[in-house]
């Protein structure tokens, strides 16, 4: 999962969008060692609790049955671990390459890579290091992600959202945070090619935490099917962009991929363009699903919450007002939006994209839990490793400041222009790889006046 931590954009956190859980190796440990619980059916494990309760109510009901610290169970086809409360964080957070580490279960891999890195460990097919991530991750280099963000979300509101008295926040969310995506690390501005590799990529996501079963008609299949055609179109992108690098013509590329073609590995040797596209895969399929859930979750409140809305909406005029009529956002305006940040923590508190449920909605952490509540976050906010959205300590996500440029663009741009009314109140939740509404958030738009 490390390709996912690591490359997150956002929350992205795969070791904790499954659930902040490693693997038992029973070689490793005895028996009368492995925590309380069950795993279930062969093959198909708890996966179907998992899937009738959500992972809100199956961790819960586990911590209560077994062990508020520790429960073993089955998922995706392997037997696991679920490490709960602010300790069991803290433990995970902090053990990297000590007393366990990062793992992809193989029917991920299967998925996700080419069949020939399917066998190796994750540090093997983690090709790029953190470092490398870090440096193009850093504060200093997202500055200039800023105005593209904004100009893209100006972009996406004219022609997606202003010509429509009603909008479905989720499906325009994705196309949004998965075009930026292309854009920035791979330079695609073509609708049509974005379309493409965005419908690949549903097919992945919406059957990447099915059950592993890969026969004609399932979803793992299709993701299997979906998978092979993201590989087969991020070679081509990637080819492509070695020849033009190689021929020296006349382009400038400064995004993600251009500095994974000239990267070089502690030996000087260039990564190879089945490595490049393992990392890249990474990046993608955090932004098509996990970075968008959040998204539309924080409009989500901000449409159910007019006194929230309100007081977002006074800041983001302020910021707008002192802005010429063409200029874009920067660095300074991000920072000025406090208020606005609160309130997006607070709706990844109640609305993790990587579900993580063990310390979020415990009132041993948070009081009044299922309540929103933006202010929890003023001062020095929550207690270490109880809000965890984007991991902790150690294994802090270097994309946690993307994320939050990318939600903070978004919402600037959204309120500035619009007030959103929630057209179902009670809109129901499923899981998938995030918490989906099932309606997709449809709301009414009321445009402010010039």
């Amino acid at each position: 999962m490390d390709a996912f931590y690591s490359y997150l954009l956002p929350f992205i956190l795969l070791s904790v969008s499954l659930f902040l859980i490693f693997r038992f190796h029973k070689r490793n440990f005895g028996a009368s060692k492995l925590p309380p619980g069950k795993t279930g059916w062969p093959m198909v494990g708890e996966n179907v609790a998992f899937a009738m309760s959500g992972p809100e109510k199956f961790i819960c009901d586990r911590m209560n049955k077994y062990s508020a610290q520790v429960f073993q169970t089955s998922l995706l086809g392997e037997k696991m671990a679920v490490f709960c409360g602010a300790t069991g964080n803290k433990f995970l957070f902090s053990n990297e390459n000590k007393l366990l580490t990062s793992w992809w279960p193989q029917s991920m891999k299967k998925a996700l890579l080419f069949p020939s890195f399917v066998e190796n460990s994750l540090k093997e097919v983690t090709a790029l290091k953190r470092s490398f991530m870090h440096d193009i991750l850093r504060p200093e280099a997202l500055r200039h992600y800023i105005p593209i963000m904004d100009s893209m979300a100006q972009q996406h509101l004219e022609a997606e959202w202003a010509p429509h008295k009603e909008v479905k926040i989720l499906p325009l969310s994705k196309n949004y945070t998965f075009a930026l995506a292309c854009r920035l690390f791979m330079s695609i501005q073509d609708p049509d090619h974005v379309a493409r590799l965005a419908d690949s990529f549903a097919l992945v996501t919406s059957g990447l935490f099915s059950v592993p079963i890969d026969i004609p008609g399932t979803a793992y299949n299709r993701a299997i099917k979906g998978g092979k055609m993201v590989r087969e179109e991020l070679l081509a992108i990637i080819r492509h962009r070695k020849n033009e690098l190689l021929e020296n013509k006349d382009v400038t590329f400064h995004d993600l991929l251009s500095r994974m073609l000239l990267v070089t590995d502690e030996n000087g040797e260039f990564l190879n363009e089945k490595e490049i596209s393992n990392n890249i895969i990474g990046l993608l399929v955090a932004s098509h699903d996990t970075t968008s859930t959040a998204v539309t979750f924080v409009l989500n409140y901000l449409a159910e919450l007019p006194h929230v809305y309100t007081m977002v909406y006074k800041e983001q005029m302020e910021i707008a007002k002192s802005k010429g009529r063409e200029e874009l956002l920067n660095w300074e305006d991000i920072e000025k939006m406090k208020y606005s940040w609160n309130v997006a923590r607070e709706a990844l508190r109640l609305a993790p994209p990587g579900q993580v449920h063990s310390t979020h909605k415990n009132p041993k952490y948070f009081t009044n839990p299922e309540k929103f509540d933006p202010s929890r976050f003023e001062g020095s906010g929550p207690a270490p490793y109880t809000f965890v959205p984007f991991g902790g300590g150690p294994r802090m996500c270097p994309g946690k400041e993307y994320a939050r440029l990318e939600i903070l663009v978004f919402m600037h741009n959204v309120v500035t222009k619009f007030k959103l009314e929630k057209l179902i109140p009670n809109e129901k939740i499923i899981f998938h790889s995030s918490p989906i509404p099932i309606n997709g958030v449809p709301v009414r738009l009321q445009p402010h006046e010039e």
